[in-house]
């Protein structure tokens, strides 16, 4: 049974890997009062975890709920469900077995109250992509296990910040498998995804979706290689076949040096590094991971455990802090949408008179290759 939507927006939180800075970042955020204003968080973990880095850090100010399910949740006040064994044990800036494990837990039971209903968006802080996996968890990140786990084949990981929003056709492979991995397809369901959530969950009406080329200066005409000729120009002009403003191919280095990404909603970068390399230059302490594509919300901070830091009260919460408030608009926005596309007419009047056609398609062209 789903709960009570007059309550405020449940935030779902799992602590990550407990030798990390997890904790710190989740501890830290929850510090200020007036998240309890926005949402109710619960955070999937061990309460003793949590009370070992609170006296670490010499955090007073927050104090957990600890409740056995979500039956139990405090309405805007802290809450702390316990997926753990109680004898577990904390080696900060240690990559361990039981840490790993104590990952996974939480973000199993996590995810099955999010498929339940119990929980309205889920926020995963950072884990170690090695000692998690086990017998039920053999994927390279948060990303894939959720698109199973929902049964969603099509989903893109977007980064988001104030300055840009940026996403990836192929995510977690070696780059010598990156071109092999590239088709018409596989760009155009990203460009696809990525459009759809920004209408969905950004409520950006008409979004400008830049895409990269995935050889130096998007190919130079073949010179460079034909992936743009024979990939990713045809995945563009059918995206625009289908009312999809998307444009490119072009070449990441100049696309950012001239800082051309400010004319657009977001990015399409061909594989990892080509996207989150600049995007984590300009926007690393505020910037978000985001699941698009998902039936559900699922934000995580654009940084790692950050081993380094664990314990030493050096870590910023900013980044853990934006996919918070992140998650929590992307509710809102996707109930306003809801609303929107299922009564059109009869709860939104349109007026053909302000409907904006001022967008310039043409220019933009000028500059694709």
């Amino acid at each position: 049974m789903k709960h009570n939507r007059q309550e405020s927006i449940r935030i779902g939180i799992t602590h990550g890997d407990i030798n990390g800075i997890g904790y710190e970042v989740i501890l830290k955020t929850l510090e200020d009062p007036r998240i309890l204003e926005m949402c109710t968080p619960i955070v999937y973990g061990s309460p003793k975890v949590a009370a070992y880095h609170r006296k670490a850090l010499n955090i007073n100010d927050v104090s957990f709920n600890h409740i056995r399910n979500t039956k139990e949740v405090y309405p805007q006040k802290a809450n702390i469900i316990n997926c753990v064994d109680e004898n577990i044990r904390v080696e900060l800036g240690k990559s361990t077995a039981e840490a790993g494990m104590s990952s996974y837990q939480a973000l199993e039971r996590a995810v099955s109250d999010l498929q339940n209903g119990y929980i309205d968006a889920l926020i995963t802080a950072p884990i170690n992509k090695d000692n998690i996996q086990n017998e039920n968890f053999h994927f390279p990140g948060h990303t894939e296990y959720l698109a199973q786990k929902f049964n969603t084949d099509d989903y893109a990981m977007l980064m988001v910040s104030e300055t840009m929003k940026v996403g990836v056709v192929t995510t977690h492979i070696p780059i010598s498998q990156v071109a092999q991995n590239l088709s018409k397809e596989a760009i155009l369901s990203k460009i696809r995804i990525i459009a759809k959530s920004l209408q969905q969950d950004f409520a950006i009406t008409k979004p400008r979706i830049a895409v990269f080329g995935l050889n130096p200066h998007a190919g130079d005409n073949g010179l460079l290689g034909n992936e743009e000729k024979d990939i990713i120009i045809p995945a563009i002009a059918q995206a625009k076949k289908e009312g999809i403003m998307a444009l490119g191919p072009y070449p990441a280095d100049g696309f950012f040096g001239s800082e051309d990404y400010r004319k657009f909603d977001a990015i399409l970068a061909m594989y990892h590094d080509q996207g989150l390399i600049p995007f984590k230059l300009a926007s690393f302490e505020r910037g978000v991971n985001y699941t698009a594509g998902l039936p559900v919300i699922r934000t995580s901070p654009a940084h790692g455990t950050a081993y380094a830091l664990a314990g030493e009260d050096k870590a910023s919460p900013e980044s853990f802090r934006q996919a918070l408030y992140l998650a929590i608009d992307i509710y809102k926005s996707r109930e306003i949408y809801e609303e929107i596309t299922h009564n059109p007419l009869r709860k939104y009047e349109i007026n053909p008179n302000q409907v904006d056609e001022s967008v310039d398609i043409e220019a933009s062209e000028e500059d694709e290759l």
